[in-house]
């Protein structure tokens, strides 16, 4: 799977969050509700000072098999305080661009990445969605590496 070595400037995520991790048995569920609650529930819709269009799924604060899962925007300042907020730590990324469709795409693109020796640093691995169009996806991974 190819990739590119990036550096990110810091970002600033604010969204809705839920706990779990790759062994959970719920996690398509868990991470498909935070989705559900993001568009459905109007969250979205209510972020203040989105910096883009672009939709972020953050993982994040991992700690033994579990991690923080985010669905949110970058914003430029703080106005969303009944939101959940996370930090994307500036720093090196292995960038992987994927294209497909969405759910298929990610999902196929993660376990080839949990396959790879990355060097990582588990402080904020993020997808970065480029449009809305499900069937014809382009989101880009994000890798946090040491």
């Amino acid at each position: 799977m190819n990739f590119e070595i990036v550096n990110l400037e810091q970002k600033t995520v604010v969204g809705v969050s839920a706990i779990t991790g790759n062994t959970d048995p719920k996690l398509g569920e868990v991470i498909g509700g935070l989705w559900e609650r993001f568009y459905q529930d109007g969250v979205h819709a209510a972020i203040k000072n989105k910096t883009n269009e672009r939709t972020i799924g953050l993982y994040s604060d991992y700690s033994n098999d579990q991690y923080c899962a985010t669905a949110g925007c970058e914003v430029s300042k703080l106005e969303n305080e009944e939101l959940t907020v996370k930090i994307i730590p500036a720093g090196k990324y292995a960038k992987f661009s994927i294209h497909g469709k969405v759910v298929n795409a990610v999902e196929a693109a993660w376990a080839q990445i949990w396959e790879l020796d990355l060097n990582r640093s588990y402080t904020g691995d993020f997808e970065e969605y480029l449009n809305s169009d499900r069937e014809h996806a382009e989101v880009d991974i994000y890798i946090a590496l040491k």
